[in-house]
């Protein structure tokens, strides 16, 4: 039996409009919120989909120090913790170059600037249609200390 506590109700940004072949699970609005909420740079969403069986998402984001990196994903885990939203398992957060956080169909790699170079997962996964955070979120109104949208 599923409790209806366990879901969040989440609402889309009336202002976005998306075509619903591309339209992607409407709760990575909390995923990107909490993201920039910590100051994630050079934030990219990759639909994946089509390419793979194991994932729907892979949201790629980075921080300039191991301190920054493991502060986002704590960040991350959280403000997802706040929407009933916990992660399968979380990788790397010890170390600060990697950050590997899974949430089942969203996963979410956060990276020190030059490991993100070496793996280079964008390009990896270049065959991926890249998705616009702004599709999901306005960006403006994101509080970088919180994550939280600002009134």
């Amino acid at each position: 039996m599923i409790s209806d506590e366990l879901g969040p109700t989440v609402e889309l940004d009336p202002t976005v409009d998306l075509d619903p072949a591309d339209e992607l699970d409407p709760s990575m609005q909390y995923f990107i919120k909490a993201a920039l909420g910590r100051k994630a740079t050079d934030l990219v969403i990759l639909d994946v989909r089509k390419l793979t069986s194991f994932a729907d998402v892979f949201l790629i984001c980075s921080g300039r120090s191991n301190r920054q990196v493991a502060a986002i994903a704590e960040h991350i885990k959280a403000d997802l913790k706040k929407n009933s939203i916990a992660p399968l398992s979380i990788e790397g957060l010890k170390e600060g170059h990697w950050v590997l956080m899974d949430y089942g169909h969203i996963l979410i790699h956060i990276f020190l600037d030059p490991v993100r170079e070496f793996y280079d997962l964008e390009g990896f996964w270049s065959n991926a249609r890249r998705i616009s955070v702004e599709d999901y979120v306005n960006v403006a109104e994101i509080d970088g200390n919180s994550g939280a949208v600002e009134s």
